[in-house]
């Protein structure tokens, strides 16, 4: 298992929120692809589509199970990652960088606070297992 970055924000639901200039970059965590397993298809939304804070925007599918992927803070969609398309398995590999899914414009930037921290998801991680 990959490390947590200490750079980004984490959710219950296991995604990450890297706040890039004003523009929020989405995955799923380490964690999440490992439970996972093998991905095998990455459904994700259209540029320019709107996203409230903890709506479903896609799906992940793996080996094992389907699981839905919830937006970690609101706005507009401005990028989505296609190579996802072709490379689903690239969540597997890097879900900390190539992987990465959606780029959003936020609505409200201090939604990000209800956001855990590396130490807080890190705690969250061990308190589960």
């Amino acid at each position: 298992m990959t490390g947590i970055p200490e750079d980004r924000l984490y959710t219950e639901e296991h995604e990450w929120a890297l706040n890039a200039d004003g523009i929020v970059i989405v995955g799923i965590t380490d964690h999440a692809q490992d439970a996972l397993g093998d991905i095998t298809y990455v459904e994700l939304p259209d540029a320019g589509d709107e996203l409230t804070i903890n709506q479903g925007f896609g799906e992940v599918e793996s080996n094992k199970s389907v699981s839905q992927l919830f937006a970690p803070i609101g706005g507009e969609v401005i990028e989505v990652n296609g190579d996802l398309e072709d490379a689903p398995e690239t969540l597997n590999d890097d879900p900390y960088g190539e992987g990465w899914l959606i780029k959003i414009a936020p609505m409200d930037p201090n939604e990000l606070q209800s956001l855990m921290t590396h130490e807080e998801y890190s705690q969250f991680i061990e308190d589960a297992d």
